[in-house]
């Protein structure tokens, strides 16, 4: 009797042995499972370590717009910011939307530094474009002078922004709605102030009530002092050689309006000894 009472407990301490390893097993696998599920969420995090990353180019709201252009032909570079073109069988002038660039004929103003720079830049864009188009705004598409108002392009590249970005324009005359990329210019202009490129190099020259040339004045002849220029040599020697910040070789005689103005690094007798040395005349 006792021997199958003993038999009996061991049979039963063997099964309740057996049936304790499914239970460890399943414990094990559900650890797994939670490892595997938290790994899972950290690769699919996304990676935030460089945030400068997606910010190399700055996107604007204007970017991605499709905007229908009016194809014109060019008929001649007014000014800097102003061309003239045939738009709809007529003859238009077309004043460029936001900018505004130093004068070249005003009949007050007369000629301003930079401006024949900014009118030359634009010349050559304009000229060499195969194809010139206009894009309007959603305000007025005409100034008080009846000029068309547009953003310009040539081959499709905008001349606001190439002029800005040379820093022979300042953005200006913004008047709402015709503000469509005023935010893009901002940071155009930004960005040549900061280099000191074109009317930017000299200080207080381009002010938000337009241009100063008075300041260039000062600052050249508080230079002067310091800077040896060529002595002129006589009364008939008085064709002023000026090089700009460009690098441009300029001479000026007295009938030029910015003759007074011009402090020459080389005099000439002439005119033709004046382009034989490599300069040329205003524009």
């Amino acid at each position: 009797m006792k021997r199958r009472i003993i038999m009996t407990m061991i049979t039963g301490l063997l099964l309740l042995s057996g049936c304790s390893d499914p239970g460890i097993t399943q414990n094990t696998n559900i650890s797994s499972e939670q490892t595997s599920s938290t790994t899972g969420t950290t690769s699919t995090k996304p990676d935030t370590s460089n945030p400068s990353a997606s910010n190399t180019n700055k996107k604007y709201p204007t970017d991605d717009l499709n905007i229908a252009r009016v194809p014109v032909e060019l008929v001649k570079a007014v000014d800097g910011d102003t061309i003239s073109v045939k738009y709809e069988g007529k003859t238009e002038k077309v004043r460029f939307l936001l900018v505004d660039t130093p004068e070249t004929s005003h009949p007050r103003l007369g000629v301003q530094p930079f401006g024949p720079e900014a009118k030359a830049f634009t010349k050559d864009i304009v000229e060499k474009a195969k194809k010139l188009e206009l894009e309007f705004d959603i305000g007025p598409n005409r100034d008080k002078y009846s000029r068309l108002l547009a953003y310009v392009y040539a081959d499709g590249k905008m001349v606001q922004e190439l002029l800005l970005e040379q820093g022979l324009a300042r953005v200006a005359y913004i008047y709402q709605p015709n503000v469509r990329y005023v935010d893009k210019f901002n940071d155009l202009q930004s960005i040549s102030r900061k280099k000191a490129i074109g009317i930017w190099s000299v200080e207080n020259y381009a002010q938000d009530d337009g241009f100063h040339p008075e300041e260039q004045e000062s600052q050249s002849s508080s230079t002067s002092d310091t800077t040896a220029k060529t002595e002129q040599p006589s009364n008939v020697c008085n064709i002023k050689g000026n090089i700009s910040s460009k690098g441009d070789k300029i001479y000026h005689t007295p009938e030029s309006p910015y003759y007074e103005k011009t402090t020459p690094e080389q005099w000439f007798c002439s005119e033709t000894e004046a382009k034989q040395a490599g300069f040329r005349a205003p524009r």
